[in-house]
């Protein structure tokens, strides 16, 4: 309690030394020019950041980081503390959230969390389980079911997400993996297989952003798919990431806090207020004997309808002769809401043909299944609003400048990937990382190129490494930040405590990234060649794992509390 009372006051100091930094020196009229781009751009992230991680409220944290921001926006007075408090809703919660592409992700989270609801009520989702528990019987084979759904659903991490995160909750929770390993198991293989599939959103957005940053590099002819395809191999973080994932899946071990939160789900089995999501409350016979159950098609034909609803809406707003020219100028948000839509129908017209409920409790689970995704929804709200601050606050501009006079030619690529990462952490943007930094980076990296003699093979070579480190870092500082929409989606998928989420997520996360960084010094600086890289890389995961990974046996948890014990075999 101390501390969390330090912190509350510790935030009140920031507000009041930034008043007096900037009153400092200029006039209040001219206050918030001076805060644009500078090391006080950076306060509203990281106060968001660590409110969350030391109260565990996340709306509060993301709350505080506007106000905070929207008063350095202003003039740094004290009257302004208390006017920042309402403009923060007015100035940028309202307008961010008004933004067509925005709401678009709000609405398709909530039809998908009625889709859910129904198919749930229906008894489809119990049919699911039981036709998969029929090959998936081990936390083992559940993980790595979970993992390698992620390949099937490659054009979206959106719709990755909440398919893959909606679909196998009830059965990770049947098998007690904890919400925690399987928030991870979503999120971490979400984005990277999108960023690395030959056909996906990001990639269109990817390849888009190449585009912009070669019409500033003179007698740079290479297309920006050719670019985007040659950057692949140095994309060290995406590989390694599934690959993680999938071991880690595979070996059934854990280790810091996500062995925690998996030692805590076997503690709670007896300890009823240790079990904060139910997961053994389908214990009780009377609360089983409740549960519908139907035929798996209940199920899966509405959510086979929200994937290839979502494909063919890719294809019907995209233009060109080729599917990746298709997909660049597609609408994939249009295309999310399309599918999740025609989602909500089938799931509808095939419990009412069937007779599984009637119109009422039909549209009953509906309403519910979108009601758990409120909470969630909030939080993407606010955090869209703190990235809007940090816009406002030019919060990327301040780091690129920190970094920006330190780039050379060889080392280009490691530190651009540190700063996409840094860059993403701080606003919760993988998307507006690329987008802000690859302009940046691309041309920097051929007028580097060019004007220090570089061999015209090796200035390639850093263009394409330094394209896979935007994108790579992007979506490292989008797996570590609390209020990154992709985490928030990650969470509310899977009904987990998105704090959690984020505390459990972090060390795999930061242990990839470590090696991503060091891969990339090895490729560009060392010049050593990727095919020796990515095996080095492999044995220093599973050395990790197997080092560091324990597999506790939830057999040794007795309602007397023994001490955990650790076994080789899958608990």
């Amino acid at each position: 309690m101390k501390k969390k009372i330090a912190a509350l006051i510790g935030v009140v100091s920031l507000f009041i030394l930034a008043s007096q930094y900037a009153s400092a020196d200029v006039q209040t009229a001219e206050a918030s020019s001076s805060i644009v781009g500078s090391w006080l751009s950076i306060l509203p992230p990281l106060v968001a950041i660590g409110i969350a991680l030391i109260f565990r409220q996340v709306l509060f944290a993301l709350f505080l980081g506007i106000w905070m921001g929207a008063y350095l926006a202003g003039e740094l007075t004290f009257l302004n503390v208390f006017d920042s408090f309402f403009t923060s809703l007015s100035e940028y919660i309202v307008p961010g959230v008004s933004d067509p592409d925005r709401m678009s992700i709000v609405i398709f989270s909530i039809l998908i969390g009625g889709m859910v609801g129904i198919i749930t009520d229906n008894g489809g989702t119990r049919g699911v389980i039981k036709a998969i528990t029929r090959f998936v019987r081990t936390k083992v084979q559940g993980q790595l079911v979970t993992s390698l759904m992620g390949f099937v659903v490659f054009f979206d991490d959106y719709a990755n997400t909440m398919v893959v995160g909606n679909t196998m909750r009830p059965l990770t929770d049947k098998l007690r993996i904890s919400r925690a390993k399987l928030a991870y198991l979503v999120d971490a293989t979400a984005a990277p297989i999108a960023t690395i599939a030959l056909v996906s959103t990001w990639i269109g957005a990817m390849v888009g952003f190449i585009a912009t940053a070669e019409a500033e590099m003179a007698n740079f002819n290479e297309a920006a798919y050719s670019v985007f395809i040659n950057s692949l191999p140095y994309n060290f973080y995406a590989f390694f990431t599934i690959l993680f994932v999938i071991l880690i899946a595979y070996s059934g071990r854990d280790f810091g806090t996500m062995l925690k939160a998996r030692i805590d789900l076997y503690k709670a089995k007896h300890d009823s207020k240790l079990d904060k999501y139910n997961l053994y409350k389908d214990k009780i016979e009377e609360d089983e004997a409740k549960k519908a159950e139907s035929h798996w098609a209940n199920a899966a034909i509405p959510i086979l309808t929200l994937v290839f609803g979502t494909i063919i809406g890719l294809f019907v707003t995209g233009e060109g002769d080729s599917i990746q020219a298709i997909i660049e100028t597609a609408n994939s948000y249009d295309a999310l809401l399309w599918g999740s839509l025609a989602s909500v129908v089938v799931a509808i017209g095939m419990t009412l043909a069937q007779k599984l409920l009637d119109i009422e409790k039909t549209l009953e689970g509906m309403m519910n299944g979108m009601h758990v995704m409120f909470d969630g929804v909030l939080i993407l709200v606010l955090a869209w609003g703190l990235s809007d601050v940090t816009v406002a606050l030019g919060t990327a501009d301040y780091l690129v400048s920190v970094f920006g006079e330190t780039l050379n030619p060889y080392w280009m690529p490691a530190i651009v990937l540190v700063l996409s990462a840094l860059t993403a952490f701080a606003t919760g943007s993988s998307w507006g990382t690329m987008g802000i930094l690859m302009p940046l980076v691309v041309p920097l990296g051929w007028e580097i190129g060019n004007n220090t003699g570089v061999p015209m093979e090796t200035t390639l070579e850093i263009i394409y490494a330094s394209v896979s480190a935007v994108l790579a870092g992007s979506v490292w500082g989008d797996h570590c930040s609390p209020i990154s929409d992709t985490t928030i989606l990650s969470s509310l998928a899977t009904q987990c405590d998105h704090v959690e989420h984020v505390n459990t997520q972090l060390p795999y996360a930061m242990i990839v990234g470590t090696i991503s960084i060091l891969a990339m010094i090895a490729a560009i600086v060392l010049n050593i060649s990727v095919w020796i890289i990515y095996p080095v890389g492999v044995a220093i995961i599973v050395g990790i794992i197997y080092k560091f990974g324990k597999i506790p046996d939830p057999e040794t948890y007795t309602p007397e509390g023994k001490e955990p014990a650790i076994t080789s075999l899958d608990g």
